[in-house]
C-alpha cells in the first residue's frame, strides 16, 4: 500500500505539465478510483485534486522567475485555458498576480511535494463485523452539501439544528428495520479539479414506512459493508473514521465501494457503516 501510494504520487509529479489521469493514478496505488480518493483525502487533509492544484502553481511559480517565459505559456501548461483563469487561481494561492511574481523579492508560497512514509501507529482495539444487507430505504432530510479544503457548506452543525426536535422524534419513531436509530448518509460523493467536493447528506431513519412530502427518500441498494462501534462523543467518531481510512483499510482485504457511508446513532451508542467490496489481486489491475 505504501509504495503504491508513493508511485501514484510519483505519476502525478511527472504529468504536472500534462493530463492527469485519476484512473491511472489509482491504478499505480492499486486501488479504485473512488477509493483513492477518499483515502488520500483522509490521510493528507486536503483532496486529490486540490493537492494537484497547489502542485502546479507551486511549479508554475518557479518558472516565472524566468524572465523569458511567457504568462500565457505557462497558463496552458499546466492546465488553464486562459491567463485570466491562471491569473485568478494564482493570486488566490500566492497572493499575488503572476506578472508580479517576477520579482525576486517577491514571497511566494510553495506546497511541497507529499509522500507517504511508514510510522508505527494503531494498537488499538476496533470492534467490526462485516455483513452482507439486503436493499433499504433511508427517510429523512437531504441537504446539498459542498466542501472547500474541508470546510462544509452548510456546516455540519447547521444541519442539524435545522431540524427540530419534533421532526428528530418522527425519525425515531418511524425506524423499523437494521440499521436502527437516527442515521447520517453520505452519498453521492464527487469532486473536481478546481479542489471542489459535491456531496448528498440524508439525516433520517430506515424504515418500510412511505415518506411524507417533508421528507426525502433515498434507496440504498444491496452491499457487503463493514461496521464498526464507536464509543464516546463526536470526537471519538471523527478519530475513528481517520483509523479507519489509515489503518484498519490499508490491512484488510477490502477496499471502499462506490456506495454510501453511514453514521448510526441509538442510545447514546454509534456505528460507523462502511460500503466494501474485496480488493482485486495487483496482476488483475
Amino acid at each position: 500500500m505504501l509504495k503504491g501510494m508513493n508511485e501514484a504520487l510519483s505519476y502525478i509529479e511527472d504529468h504536472l505539465d500534462s493530463h492527469i489521469d485519476l484512473k491511472e493514478v489509482a491504478k499505480r496505488a492499486y486501488c479504485s478510483e473512488f477509493h483513492f480518493k477518499r483515502l488520500f483525502s483522509l490521510l493528507s487533509g486536503i483532496s486529490i485534486s486540490e493537492y494537484i492544484r497547489r502542485r502546479r502553481l507551486t511549479v508554475a511559480a518557479l518558472e516565472l522567475k524566468k524572465q523569458h517565459v511567457k504568462v500565457i505559456d505557462i497558463a496552458i501548461k499546466y492546465g488553464y485555458q486562459s491567463p485570466d483563469a491562471f491569473s485568478r487561481a494564482f493570486q488566490s494561492f500566492h497572493g499575488v498576480i503572476p506578472t508580479l511574481a517576477r520579482n525576486p523579492e517577491q514571497i511566494l508560497k510553495a506546497h511541497p511535494r507529499l509522500s507517504f512514509q511508514l510510522t508505527i501507529q494503531g494498537g488499538i482495539e476496533m470492534k467490526y463485523r462485516i455483513v452482507e444487507r439486503e436493499p433499504f430505504k433511508v427517510v429523512g432530510v437531504n441537504y446539498a452539501v459542498e466542501m472547500v479544503n474541508g470546510i462544509l457548506s452548510p456546516t455540519y452543525e447547521d444541519m442539524i439544528a435545522g431540524i427540530s426536535d419534533t421532526r428528530m422524534k418522527e425519525l425515531e419513531y418511524i425506524s423499523n428495520k437494521e440499521p436502527y436509530g437516527i442515521v447520517h448518509v453520505s452519498v453521492n460523493y464527487s469532486e473536481n479539479m478546481e479542489g471542489k467536493a459535491n456531496f448528498d447528506q440524508y439525516i433520517g431513519a430506515v424504515t418500510t414506512k412511505e415518506a411524507t412530502d417533508e421528507y426525502s427518500t433515498l434507496e440504498i441498494p444491496g452491499y457487503l459493508w463493514a461496521i464498526f462501534e464507536v464509543d464516546g462523543d463526536w470526537t471519538q467518531v471523527e478519530e475513528h473514521w481517520q483509523r479507519i481510512y489509515s489503518e484498519w483499510l490499508p490491512s484488510s482485504s477490502y477496499e471502499l465501494a462506490e456506495g454510501p457511508e453511514m453514521l448510526v446513532s441509538k442510545d447514546q451508542k454509534s456505528e460507523i457503516w462502511v460500503a466494501i467490496k474485496k480488493k482485486r489481486l495487483m496482476s488483475q489491475r
